[in-house]
């Protein structure tokens, strides 16, 4: 009887202690543009394009930083953004993205979205870009 009590206390710490713990996301947390929309009203988000300076020129979202996915020092810029702040990251359409965003998370980030479809869906909505 002592045994099975002694064995009940140790899984019930075991599961406090993990029940704890902080976890990282594994992934990126999808969004809408209309969801996208309410969440840059806020003025911590930063908003980030990781397509090539060359696609960033031709059309972009307002507000957005542009870090290139293909630059060999990507994992180094991304290091220089304060990890405390929502991310929501988008591409040409969503993939290259979703690849930056393990990126992000290998990095400390906690509160990232990843915008569903990335800019060819955010136009075809109806939403603007900027040149």
């Amino acid at each position: 009887m002592k045994q099975i009590l002694v064995l009940i206390l140790l899984l019930i710490s075991i599961l406090v202690i993990f029940s704890c713990s902080k976890r990282l996301p594994s992934k990126a947390k999808l969004i809408s543009a209309e969801d996208m929309q309410s969440l840059l009203k806020q003025d911590s988000v930063l908003l980030i394009d990781v397509r090539t300076p060359k696609e960033f020129n031709a059309g972009h979202i307002k507000n957005a930083l542009n870090i290139n996915f293909f630059a060999p020092t990507f994992t180094e810029d991304i290091k220089a953004i304060d990890k405390e702040k929502p991310v929501i990251l988008y591409c040409r359409s969503g993939k290259r993205s979703a690849k930056s965003a393990k990126k992000f998370i290998e990095a400390g980030f906690t509160d990232l979205y990843n915008l569903d479809g990335g800019i060819i869906k955010w136009k075809l909505e109806g939403f603007n870009i900027e040149k």
